[in-house]
């Protein structure tokens, strides 16, 4: 064999090892979080008590790891970009979502996709940056995805993740737990976040709960059985809490549209309509209780970022959102329009009350 036969014969056996050694490394990384963990608690709310017939407020928002500038397009939606533009982005992206929700001073504030040490979004700590604009109440965080180095796109690797889904309360939290919900099984596992959701309890004064249920279901995929799994399992246990006399307020990004509407287009095959026939009797889609003038004057809730943001253009839709027990009543509703300045999504605003319904 000649000199440079040797050479390329040599290089490929380096490069075959090499894409042998990273597939090992990722498979051998791989775990999913155990279901069922306890998350810690960051104690600053103090001398609240929940009640009944009283108006309270809740935030929604998927921050999206602090990326998504108008202008940012997202590869595995068909866009170019796996890493935000620049550090400074993510802090200005990060500091304008927190500074959009605290205007509101909602009593309970819900973010999703908020990143503790990424490659994606320049290992800046997003959650401790929205805790500046909750200084005086409960915070706790569920890890979502903590990934090994992955290599793709290959034009800019989305790299590695520790992300996360945080709560903030002005009302005590006495328990917070992280439930894990189904994912794929085949090597898709890999790419889509290791799904949760958080389940966070906070005394009202009958001595019942108001149990918060915050949830960012899986958007990649067209897998009927995981869809089914997630909603099946995340319904299951809300009707449990509520046979139990506590209060259910379940909210954050479904992926699945939240409106009553058609959704045209494969592409966009993952806005599922919400199933409404999987929810457990005595629970609603708070969006449900809107008229029917007020659903069509409200904007939509996240775009698809295969292209940079058009009004005209772009397709939108609302996955984000609120379920209610019966004994939470929906007092207003509203998707907050930001133009996506800092996301893509827009955060939602609920108010509601708690009454007394025997069950």
């Amino acid at each position: 064999m000649g000199r440079k036969k040797k050479i390329a014969a040599l290089c490929g056996g380096i490069a075959v090892a090499a894409v042998i050694g990273y597939a090992a490394y990722v498979l051998l990384t791989y775990h999913r979080i155990p279901d069922g963990k306890e998350t810690g608690i960051e104690k600053k709310a103090e001398g609240h008590v929940l009640k009944e017939e009283q108006s309270y407020t809740i935030s929604s928002y998927n921050i999206g790891f602090g990326a998504y500038t108008p202008e940012f397009t997202f590869f595995m939606d068909g866009g170019k970009q796996s890493v935000a533009e620049s550090p400074e982005s993510v802090v200005a992206c990060v500091k304008g979502a927190g500074e959009e929700i605290a205007e509101f001073a909602p009593d309970f504030a819900l973010f999703q996709e908020v990143d503790l040490d990424s490659t994606r979004s320049h290992h800046i700590n997003e959650y401790g940056m929205l805790k500046e604009f909750f200084p005086a109440q409960d915070t706790t965080f569920a890890v979502n995805y903590d990934s090994a180095y992955l290599m793709v796109p290959p034009w800019e690797p989305h790299g590695k993740s520790l992300s996360g889904m945080a709560v903030f309360s002005s009302y005590p939290i006495e328990s917070a737990i992280r439930r894990s919900l189904p994912i794929q099984e085949d090597f898709k596992k890999l790419l889509d976040l290791d799904r949760c959701y958080q389940v966070v309890k906070i005394p009202v004064e009958n001595g019942k709960y108001l149990c918060l249920y915050h949830v960012h279901l899986s958007a990649y995929g067209h897998d009927d059985s995981v869809r089914a799994g997630q909603i099946g399992m995340l319904t299951a246990d809300m009707q449990a809490e509520r046979e139990k006399g506590n209060y259910i307020v379940c909210g954050g990004d479904f992926n699945h549209e939240m409106c009553e509407k058609s959704q045209e287009g494969e592409a966009y095959s993952w806005a599922h309509i919400f199933p409404r026939e999987m929810l457990p009797e005595g629970f609603t889609v708070a969006m449900d209780t809107l008229t029917e003038e007020q659903k069509a004057d409200m904007p939509q809730s996240t775009r698809y970022t295969d292209i940079p943001y058009d009004p005209e253009t772009s397709f939108q839709a609302t996955v984000d959102g609120f379920l209610i027990s019966d004994n939470v009543v929906c007092e207003s509703l509203e998707v907050i329009d930001t133009g996506y300045e800092f996301s893509d999504h827009n955060p939602l605003v609920m108010t509601f009350q708690l009454k007394e319904i025997s069950k």
